[in-house]
């Protein structure tokens, strides 16, 4: 592989962890956009759209870099389940989520010598029924507000967690062994 400035266009520090897995050195620059999607589009396609106007912000400032778009949500019934605005709502999501399927999109986007990729990558979740004294248990000691659908797999939520069908790391919030592939994939077409 060629010498790449990669940028990761996300303040979240569990994509940063997760990135750590494709390369050690990489920058991270988060996005200035608003996230804000166009009437009419499908809750599915949400994060595609959101990973790529971030992409495409960021490659503005890095032209010459390598620079990874994501957004992820949690997706229940054809609503969107984004990040609680407090507790309450917190309460209201994982209350929604208990015993039930839910399916976790993320988009992401690769903007590499003028090009652009973006993909989805989706995981079904199925969580055990969860009494309201672990939700609150839960929200209490985690910090909810800062996840979509109000729970992390990776920290306590994943003891509300039944089974999951697909990538594991899509749910932490950033699919690597896809985005890994996707990247070679650029990279060599690209040079």
């Amino acid at each position: 592989m060629p010498d790449i400035n990669y940028v990761l266009a996300s303040k979240s520090p569990r994509r940063a962890e997760l990135m750590h897995y494709i390369t050690p050195d990489f920058e991270i620059l988060p996005a200035e956009c608003g996230e804000n999607p166009p009437d009419g589009i499908e809750p599915d396609e949400i994060p595609e759209f959101l990973a790529v106007q971030k992409a495409l912000d960021v490659c503005k400032k890095r032209p010459d870099s390598l620079v990874i778009g994501c957004d992820t949500v949690v997706i229940l019934n054809g609503e969107i389940l984004g990040k609680p605005k407090d507790m309450d709502d917190a309460f209201r999501m994982l209350k929604a989520l208990s015993g039930r399927v839910h399916t976790v999109v993320s988009g992401v986007c690769i903007c590499y010598k003028g090009k652009t990729l973006s993909f989805t990558q989706k995981t079904a979740v199925e969580f055990y029924p969860i009494s309201d004294e672990d939700i609150r248990d839960y929200i209490s000691q985690s910090n909810p507000l800062d996840k979509a659908g109000s729970y992390g797999i990776q920290d306590k939520g994943g003891l509300f967690v039944k089974e999951i069908c697909g990538d594991y790391y899509n749910v932490v919030g950033l699919p690597v062994a896809r985005l890994n592939l996707e990247i070679k994939k650029l990279v060599m077409l690209l040079g």
